[in-house]
């Protein structure tokens, strides 16, 4: 959930509840036990819900893991549906994650490292992650409204550049250093593809 969401009703609330309650204790219980090795079923006791609600709230314990990864790139694809798009398109999609960052809240930033752990340690995971990551960047091409190969390199180099913040910002994982950890590594791009081999 990002800081500027506020359900209106009551019964929305209670199901964000629900839902924050499940995210929350998947990481925690997760990280305590191990994704692969930990059921769902320990998930749904520990926080005391039926499979259908459950299901309700998730598709799947990989789903439930991966809260704050799928909240970061909802995110990003509604900043990119309204942000100006003039000038590099490397820009545009930097300032979209900028922006995306900044909306996030402090309940995200505590359970974001936690995710990336998780994904580090399990390679089930990690390829429900991969796939998603997948599905993310064929929608910020359809979003874009074409598919040629240019911007598809962009994109996968974009993500790329991501990646690496991710991989520098931990494990300290200070959320005031990822917007500045991510515009070095954007920035870096155009060096690292001239680079040359020396023996």
């Amino acid at each position: 959930m990002t800081s500027s969401e506020q359900p209106a009703s009551l019964r929305e609330r209670k199901k964000l509840r629900t839902r924050q309650a499940l995210a929350d204790t998947a990481v925690t219980l997760f990280g305590e036990r191990g994704f692969d090795s930990t059921p769902l079923d320990a998930l749904l006791e520990r926080v005391e819900v039926s499979r259908r609600t459950f299901f309700r709230n998730y598709r799947s314990k990989e789903d439930v893991a991966l809260t704050a990864v799928k909240q970061l790139w909802d995110v990003y694809l509604d900043v990119l549906d309204d942000i100006e798009k003039s000038g590099p398109l490397a820009d545009v999609f930097l300032g979209a994650m900028l922006t995306t960052l900044e909306r996030m809240d402090e309940d995200w930033y505590r359970r974001f490292p936690l995710t990336l752990r998780l994904i580090a340690d399990s390679p089930a995971l990690d390829g429900h992650t991969l796939r998603h990551c997948a599905e993310v960047q064929a929608e910020i091409a359809h979003r874009l409204g074409h598919d040629d190969l240019e911007l598809r390199l962009l994109i996968e180099f974009f993500v790329a550049s991501w990646r690496c913040t991710l991989d520098e910002w931990l494990p300290d994982c200070t959320p005031a250093e990822l917007p500045g950890l991510l515009r070095r590594s954007c920035s870096s791009m155009a060096s690292a593809l001239s680079l040359s081999f020396t023996a």
